[in-house]
């Protein structure tokens, strides 16, 4: 990842062409090792790890943490699992409109974002790892009013107590530790937000 990050650094600010030829290379390497690494196919390697211009950033990733009578809600997607909603972060918005946007795209609901309860490095978290940097916001959001309305991500939301979390988690996107850190955080009137 490093490699493609310096190579894709390098084809930004160089204009040599001799150096645009090395930083090429390099940028093939790298997708060659992940390949090997992760078992991907190259030209899926390429297409997620080598398509972007200028210097690498990580994406960001906003989840929303909702609760009703002390359980959380959780969207069911359509490919049968199930997860906190939200999504990637769309330009031009911030952490805080992206969140009530995905939350109303997914579930219906109008919500306020209350507090930011952590920002997590995915890598360190979800599996499988990805071949890019990606941060993940959790906010606590509150239900301001809204209902559900089925849609082309979601089949349903469904709102679960701590003990019955359903076993079929979207483990790319939410896996149960960051869902008891969002119970934590719910309980906890003086939560610090948590970072890596």
């Amino acid at each position: 990842m490093e490699i493609q990050s310096l190579a894709q650094a390098g084809l930004a600010y160089t204009d040599n062409n001799y150096d645009r030829e090395r930083y090429e290379r390099l940028r093939e390497i790298s997708a060659e090792i992940i390949k090997e690494k992760t078992k991907i196919s190259l030209e899926k390697v390429k297409d997620l790890f080598c398509n972007e211009e200028g210097y690498q950033t990580p994406k960001i990733d906003t989840r929303a943490a909702i609760f009703k009578n002390n359980k959380i809600l959780l969207v069911h997607e359509n490919n049968g699992t199930w997860s906190l909603p939200g999504g990637w972060c769309d330009v031009l918005e911030s952490v805080k409109s992206n969140t009530i946007k995905e939350v109303k795209e997914e579930t219906g609901l109008d919500v306020e974002v209350e507090k930011i309860i952590a920002i997590q490095d995915r890598n360190k978290h979800n599996k499988p790892i990805y071949a890019y940097g990606v941060c993940k916001i959790f906010s606590q959001c509150k239900i301001l009013g809204g209902e559900f309305i089925e849609n082309i991500e979601t089949t349903e939301t469904r709102f679960f107590g701590r003990d019955e979390l359903p076993k079929n988690l979207a483990e790319e996107k939410v896996n149960k530790e960051q869902i008891e850190m969002c119970f934590e955080a719910f309980i906890d009137e003086n939560w610090k937000t948590k970072f890596d």
